[in-house]
């Protein structure tokens, strides 16, 4: 999970360029900018799929407060955010920007440690894409809305194909499936106080903030489920990867992107992450698609492009304000 992938990009893309991390190496920009997604989009469901590896080790609730720590540790290292200065309103923005970032990380990694990673990011986008039909109010976006329920359909087993993990009815664990749509939900309103936050904070002082509040909030109950096993020197080791694959390197390079191409485009890049999660799933964890369940990422996929591409053209409006 990172940026947004479908609406109220043409919102983000100022916020992501003012606040992402600080610029990379001339060898990142080297790759292009659809290059740089791609990249980012590989970086962060490779690293969904190392963190699964990870949860028998260490919990999915120890996982994710390990890589929120590392990611809040190096963002403030390198961001040093201003403390002074902010309203209240400033710091209630980021407090819940914070609260929302962790509880869309808690929730995903429920959901990857029970249903296969593809299928968990296939359903977590139906939150972007449903904020994406509402902020548009275009009755051709109610296509796509439909569309993306016909996969979900395909991917709940309502094809008559339940053998195999196919479908809910088929082996997706209904507890994991409820996971991934709040999660999905969660991201919804990571984009609307994400654009909120950029525009009250410089750089990426809201982001480590945030991502700050999020670590707070996870570490007792990552120590709850865990305990001393986050101090084990292989656990952490993985446990910073993870953070690096999944926030801190996909941040950098979606920022390099979004100052070399529009909005729409790289949002349009973005919605491939439910086929490239399945991807990673399957290369890392053995997790195999079936004929349906890949028709239904790709009705998913489909879906969200159409969505981001109804945007294009559009006048700018607003993400709704606080």
């Amino acid at each position: 999970m990172t940026a947004p992938d479908t609406a109220a990009t043409s919102q983000l893309a100022p916020t992501a360029t003012a606040t992402g991390a600080p610029g990379a190496p001339g060898r990142l920009g080297a790759l292009g900018p659809v290059g740089l997604v791609l990249a980012g989009g590989i970086s962060v469901q490779f690293g969904g799929a190392l963190a699964v590896t990870l949860m028998p080790r260490a919990g999915a609730l120890g996982v994710v407060a390990l890589r929120l720590l590392v990611a809040a540790v190096v963002l403030l290292v390198i961001c040093r955010p201003r403390l002074r200065g902010h309203s209240r309103t400033d710091w209630g923005t980021v407090v819940v920007f914070g609260v929302t970032m962790a509880a869309m990380n808690g929730l995903f990694y429920q959901a990857v440690d029970r249903i296969p990673l593809g299928a968990a990011v296939t359903l977590e986008v139906l939150g972007p894409l449903a904020l994406s039909v509402v902020v548009s109010r275009r009755a051709l976006n109610l296509v796509w809305a439909g569309l993306a329920l016909a996969g979900v359909f395909l991917l709940s087993g309502g094809g008559g194909h339940g053998g195999d993990g196919g479908g809910l009815g088929g082996g997706l664990d209904l507890v994991g499936v409820a996971f991934a749509l709040g999660a999905g939900a969660m991201w919804a309103a990571y984009i609307v106080f994400s654009a909120r936050t950029g525009r009250r904070f410089p750089q990426a002082d809201g982001l480590a903030l945030a991502m700050a509040v999020g670590a707070l909030l996870f570490l007792p109950l990552g120590l709850a489920e865990s305990g001393g096993k986050l101090a084990d020197p292989v656990t952490l080791g993985l446990g910073a990867a993870v953070a690096l694959l999944s926030s801190v390197l996909p941040y950098t390079l979606e920022l390099l992107a979004l100052r070399r191409m529009p909005a729409s485009t790289f949002a349009i890049l973005m919605s491939l992450e439910p086929a490239v999660a399945a991807t990673a799933g399957f290369l890392i964890l053995d997790q195999a698609l079936t004929t349906i369940q890949a028709a239904a990422i790709a009705l998913v996929v489909a879906a969200s492009m159409g969505a981001v591409r109804t945007q294009v053209g559009r006048p700018k409006s607003a993400v709704p304000e606080a």
